[in-house]
């Protein structure tokens, strides 16, 4: 009788001990450290100045008078300044027949530049990487860019190689919470994150207006990160993931239709950016952070929220208070949005509440580097580095948009002082610039004095 009860405790206790070690050894899996990135810088000779802009915008015989005034006005209120980059076909004149191999070539020069350069800085072998999730919106070639990556740092045959594709200026995130979720089932998983986006292959060259603002918006870069959930790197991370969040409201026909890669009338491709946009935009921001704002936010912050609604349904009346509904600040230290244009961080500023100091990182960028699609949000977050803003133990919300339409978000705990310049080394002192005037007004003003319909401009 007494062997029987022996028996019984000494299997509960191991029960519990092997719940106990798988709870832990689950927890430790779950864990998400950002090790360290690195933004593509490309060469000096791609730079975008306002004369080579105009010499590009010029070449467009197809363009009336009414045309230059659109793109006048898009391009002096854009907020990109006079240092992007753009791909060397259209540069060299021939961005109405790029080549497979133009494609390839910026994507070798991205590769060759920042996924080398983050893992020299880290000592991680590419024979070290298990796991590499690669997204290219609007290119797809095969063997996938993906497979491009691998054969070309010699990773090992058993890498799970991930290629995204068509998934717009919030592919970042989906590829970091791809990853997140692979290395879920997987102990110790090093993985390499590589952003960017196809510039050569997808320049407009009609005059669909709608179209015409990617060739003013996107520019040319990329971003490559080393994540891990092994335990063993905790010390030299730079950040730690806390949580993310998806939104995706393509059920909607407008949000689905709000930015699509297609042809025009005249059968010219290019990314048509809809009027219906920022409603979708907006509504995909709120259902976003409907679902993020319990996760991060303090009791107290979510208690006042609750409470002014209840106020407002027991008086039945509309109350009006000033400032955001809720206050994100009280559980975010820096906010690190997507650059996708002027009107958008505007939007989200309005919307968040936010002063000039919280949107600073996102406006230099967009002057900086202008819209590099989903690696945008990596040179904004080293903006914040390399100005030394980044703190241990500070909080850092990612925000970015992307067609489909989806609204994703990620909030990390910065895990030590931050200070790497990174691709900002050269030029970190000049911002914010005394002016944000872009130089178009002076130097092409005069198309606002011209006479006419819409014919060709005599250039």
């Amino acid at each position: 009788m007494e062997l029987l009860p022996l028996l019984t405790l000494l299997l509960l206790a191991h029960a519990t001990a092997y719940l106990a070690w798988h709870a832990l050894a689950r927890r430790r899996r779950e864990r998400c450290y950002l090790l360290d990135y690195a933004c593509h810088k490309p060469s000096d000779d791609r730079k975008v100045t306002t004369e080579m802009a105009g010499a590009v915008i010029e070449r467009n015989k197809r363009l009336g008078l009414p045309d230059y005034r659109f793109l006048l006005k898009v391009i002096v209120n854009s907020g990109i300044g006079e240092h992007t980059y753009a791909p060397r076909n259209v540069l060299d004149g021939r961005e109405e027949c790029p080549t497979h191999h133009d494609a390839l070539h910026e994507m070798d020069a991205f590769f060759d530049d920042a996924v080398r350069a983050l893992l020299d800085k880290t000592a991680v072998s590419p024979r070290d990487v298990d796991l590499l999730v690669l997204n290219v919106g609007s290119f797809s070639p095969a063997p996938s860019l993906a497979a491009r990556v691998a054969a070309r740092f010699g990773m090992r045959e058993d890498v799970m190689a991930y290629n995204l594709s068509g998934m717009g200026c919030s592919a970042g995130l989906v590829s970091v919470d791809l990853a997140r979720r692979v290395m879920l089932t997987r102990p110790r998983t090093m993985a390499l994150v590589v952003t960017s986006e196809s510039c050569a292959p997808n320049w407009y060259n009609g005059t669909d207006k709608s179209m015409m603002l990617g060739n003013c918006l996107f520019r040319c870069g990329g971003a490559a990160a080393l994540l891990t959930n092994d335990p063993a790197y905790s010390s030299r991370a730079k950040m730690e993931l806390r949580c993310l969040v998806r939104a995706h409201i393509g059920a909607h026909d407008d949000a689905h239709a709000a930015a699509v890669h297609k042809e025009d009338a005249d059968g010219r491709l290019g990314v048509c950016l809809s009027k219906n946009l920022p409603k979708a935009a907006v509504r995909a921001f709120s259902e976003n952070l409907q679902r993020l704002a319990p996760r991060i936010l303090p009791a107290v912050e979510l208690a006042r929220f609750t409470l002014r609604l209840l106020a407002r349904k027991l008086l039945r009346r509309k109350i009006k208070f000033e400032g955001p509904k809720i206050n994100f600040k009280t559980g975010v230290d820096h906010f690190c949005l997507h650059p996708g244009g002027t009107a958008v961080i505007d939007a989200v500023r309005k919307n968040l509440g936010l002063s000039s100091y919280d949107v600073e990182p996102a406006t230099m960028t967009l002057h900086r580097w202008g819209n590099t699609s989903a690696s945008s949000l990596w040179y904004v977050l080293s903006y914040m580095e390399a100005k030394r803003r980044l703190k241990a133990g500070d909080r850092v919300l990612m925000v970015t948009f992307g067609s489909g339409f989806k609204c994703n978000s990620c909030y990390w705990e910065v895990s030590k002082d931050l200070h790497d310049a990174g691709s900002w080394e050269d030029c970190i002192d000049d911002y914010p610039p005394e002016t944000m005037v872009n130089p178009y007004t002076e130097k092409f003003g005069w198309v606002n004095d011209l006479q006419g319909g819409g014919g060709i401009l005599p250039f």
